[in-house]
Formats: structure tokens, C-alpha cells, sequence
């Protein structure tokens, strides 16, 4: 019996960064690979010149969307096995008319974010970047640094979360050593769950009037573009630390900035809009904010998100369910 053809579709300069041996190996053991040659992952053009004969695909970062032409010439595809978070972009009607089964690795990839979240929670908190920068100034432990930037513990301290997404919840999990109260803004869950969840539900001026720390872990869509925007900011206390791992434009960065030129808060923003922001943003200079450039997710442990889509393929075509399976229907409340 002849094998099924997987097409990798992501570009040969990509394969060490998101391919470990053990992923080869294991797609080798059910499946025929057919390569996209470029070194980039594949244009359109490209996915239609590839994916006929194809019964399934890897995609991920810059390949292009799976739109109607794509999905005519690849009759035979059955599933999609995105290496990302987020398959919005990639995936389009005519992939739900043909019954293509699409998965996403973002589980994996939600790990390092929460990860790197809950390390921004601990330093911003503590005042770790401008304590450090007081100190290579000459500084150390006089009374007016503690007044000035309000060094606090983690432990036991208020945390807001806006958004239950994999980050969201992986970050409830990782929070859960440091006796925080947790409060969660998300219109999609219901009481119960998130009474299971060990959080208490609330509405988002609440959790922001309340919180210490506020993460944001929501999906960008028309319903959640500025949603902290100068209102919602006023809301916060003083030295409450604002941190966002999810997309910029959630936030309204013109009040932000306003807000932390005013010097009450601590922003700590691993996205931005637009992406860089300019060379003479204030988010660049003020000493209340940090930037760094989109490096929440995953950077040496990629692989883990090609051997999780190997998985979901040898799952798909021994007819097991999916570890992470997206659904049409989930689209308006997924990143």
C-alpha cells in the first residue's frame, strides 16, 4: 500500500529551527514527504504547484493563505498542520467547504509565552529594570528609589487576566505557586469554568480598578482593537504593572503613553502597534516601559511545535482525534 504524501511547505531554511530529528523520523515512519524547494516558505504559486497529489501539509509562519485556487489544485488534501498560534490568515472558506482538518501548534507555542509572562509578572513587580538602571547609575538601596518606582513581590498580589486563551490559562497554571488572586476577563467563559479554573470572572473595569498586575492574553478582532485604551487605563492603580504578550493593538498606545509619561504605571510590551514602532516612539525612551521585539514565543524550542504537528498528521490518518483541532466556528474568539 502506497504511503500518503505530506507537502512541507514552510521553506528549507526553516527546517532546523522548527524540525528536530525526531520529527523527520517520525513523519518518515507514515508518510512520503514532498519539499517546497525554496529556501522561503511557499507563495501561492508555489502551493499550487505543490500541493497536488498532497493528502496533507505543514505550514507556518509567511506561507501563503490556502485560498480558493490553492485548495482546487490540491484535491486530495485532508488536513493542515499549522506551526503557529493563530491559522487565521492561512486558512480560508474553501478550506472548511472541502472538510480539510486544520490543527495548530499554538498549545506549545503558548507555553513560552506564559513562561516569559509570568518572568515580566516577577520583575515588574520587583522593579527589576529601573532598580538595575539606578544602580548603574551610581545608586543602591536609598529611601527615595523606594518611593519612587514601588518595588513589590509577586506573591499574593492581584493579577488580571483579560483573555482564558492557551496562553491565558497556561499562565493560571503557573501562577498557581504564588498565591495570587486571579481575575479573569472573558466574555466566553462561562461562571462555572471559570469557577473550575480557580478564578474569579469579573467584568473588565473591575479587574482593572483591582489588579496588580493586568496580562493581556485576548485575540486581536475588531471587538478587542483598543480595548485598554485612555479609560481603561485610568482605571488601573498606581504602580500596577500592564504586560502584553498578545497582540499591540489591543492597546491604545497613545494613551498608554500618556499614562506611563505621567509615571503611574509599568508597561511591559513584547508587541507593539505598528511592529517596530517608530525609531522616536516614547516606548522607546520612557523609563516606565519595557520593549522587546516579539520573542514571547518559542526561540531555540520551535521544535517542539514541528513534532506536535508530525503528531497531529499521524493521528489524522490513523483516525484519532486531533491534540488541538480548530473549528470554523472558533474563529471569532481565537487569536
Amino acid at each position: 500500500m502506497s504511503r500518503p504524501i505530506v507537502a512541507v511547505t514552510i521553506g528549507r531554511a526553516h527546517y532546523p529551527r522548527m524540525f528536530s530529528d525526531a520529527a523527520w523520523a517520525a513523519l518518515d515512519g507514515f508518510a512520503e514527504v514532498a519539499h517546497h524547494p525554496g529556501p522561503e516558505p511557499a507563495t501561492k504559486a508555489e502551493l499550487v504547484d505543490l500541493l497536488p497529489g498532497a493528502a496533507a501539509c505543514i505550514t507556518s509562519w509567511g506561507v501563503a493563505r490556502l485560498d480558493d485556487d490553492v485548495i482546487a489544485a490540491a484535491p486530495g488534501l485532508g488536513a493542515i498542520a499549522h506551526m503557529g498560534s493563530s491559522v487565521k490568515r492561512f486558512v480560508s472558506a474553501a478550506v472548511w467547504e472541502a472538510g480539510v482538518r486544520v490543527t495548530s501548534a499554538g498549545i506549545v507555542l503558548a507555553r513560552d509565552v506564559a513562561e516569559t509572562t509570568l518572568g515580566l509578572m516577577i520583575v515588574g513587580r520587583k522593579r527589576i529594570w529601573p532598580l538595575g538602571t539606578h544602580v548603574r547609575e551610581g545608586g543602591w538601596r536609598d529611601e527615595p528609589v523606594w518611593a519612587r518606582w514601588g518595588a513589590r513581590e509577586l506573591g499574593r498580589s492581584t493579577v488580571g487576566i483579560v483573555g482564558a486563551s492557551n496562553v491565558g490559562r497556561h499562565v493560571m497554571r503557573l501562577l498557581e505557586p504564588f498565591e495570587v488572586t486571579i481575575l479573569l476577563y472573558d466574555p466566553f467563559v462561562p461562571e462555572d469554568e471559570a469557577a473550575s479554573l480557580g478564578v474569579a470572572k469579573v467584568e473588565l473595569a473591575r479587574l482593572l480598578e483591582e489588579s496588580d498586575v493586568v496580562s493581556l492574553h485576548a485575540p486581536s478582532n475588531p471587538t478587542t482593537r483598543h480595548m485598554i485604551d485612555g479609560a481603561a487605563l485610568a482605571l488601573m492603580p498606581d504602580d500596577a504593572v500592564l504586560i502584553n504578550t498578545a497582540r499591540g493593538d489591543l492597546v491604545d498606545e497613545a494613551a498608554l503613553v500618556a499614562e506611563l509619561a505621567a509615571g503611574r504605571l509599568f508597561a511591559f510590551l513584547d508587541v507593539t502597534d505598528p511592529e517596530p514602532p517608530a525609531a522616536d516612539s516614547p516606548l522607546r525612551s520612557l523609563p516606565n516601559v519595557v520593549v522587546t521585539p516579539h520573542v514571547a514565543g518559542c526561540v531555540e524550542n520551535c521544535h517542539r511545535m514541528g513534532e506536535l504537528a508530525v503528531e497531529e498528521l499521524r493521528r489524522f490518518f490513523t483516525g484519532e482525534p486531533p491534540v488541538y483541532g480548530i473549528t470554523e466556528d472558533m474563529l471569532d474568539r481565537i487569536a
